[in-house]
């Protein structure tokens, strides 16, 4: 089972991922990663392979700038083995996005034949069925300049259960998330607010 953390609040975000994916350890996974657009308007990301730990370690020694807009993930290795380029997060348009996955889609294997005919231009990182999504949602985005409605637009080509969570780098401030016949936790707070696979994610 993998495990979904979202952020978007005033404090920074990289600690409350971490914390979230810390507390959602008990579902099991094999590799784990963060994206966080910075204060400084980047989108920065970090995955590793193996156990949450080699993330934080990897943070600690080469931090990510910060900011109020994160997604996490720990993933049980499905579509492709459990390698660094496997872990989420996936990224879409040149790097302007990230999307994190749990579930199964379907049809990724007809979705990702469309996208090589329709943009040649592809180039696909990983084995997964996630990083075919991410790419549809960058695609999308280019049309409504808006992610939310490219979210929506992508979901209804999607065969499968699934929870997607998608940040854009030029739309701070937002996470975005959609599911399907698998759990997705929202949580409104003060100031900020969390998305996760299960409420042990923002339970502090």
């Amino acid at each position: 089972m993998c495990g979904i953390v979202g952020y978007v609040g005033g404090n920074r975000s990289v600690g409350v991922l971490l914390g979230g994916l810390r507390r959602l350890e008990y579902r099991g996974y094999d590799s784990a990663g963060i994206a966080v657009i910075g204060e400084d308007g980047t989108l920065g990301t970090r995955k590793h392979a193996g156990k949450l730990q080699v993330l934080v370690d990897d943070v600690e020694a080469n931090p990510l700038q910060d900011g109020p807009t994160g997604i996490g993930h720990t993933r049980w290795a499905t579509h492709g083995g459990p390698t660094d380029a496997n872990a989420h997060p996936h990224l879409g348009d040149d790097g302007k996005l990230a999307l994190i996955h749990n579930g199964i889609i379907e049809n990724f294997a007809e979705l990702k034949a469309q996208l090589v005919a329709e943009h040649p231009e592809t180039v696909f990182t990983s084995e997964t069925d996630s990083e075919v999504a991410a790419h549809l949602v960058g695609y999308a985005y280019r049309d409504t300049q808006d992610v939310t409605e490219a979210l929506r637009r992508v979901v209804t080509q999607l065969h499968g259960a699934f929870t997607l969570l998608v940040l854009y780098r030029d739309q701070p401030g937002v996470v975005v998330g959609a599911r399907r016949n698998s759990p997705l936790v929202i949580g409104l707070g003060e100031g900020e607010n969390f998305l996760g696979s299960d409420v042990a994610a923002f339970v502090e």
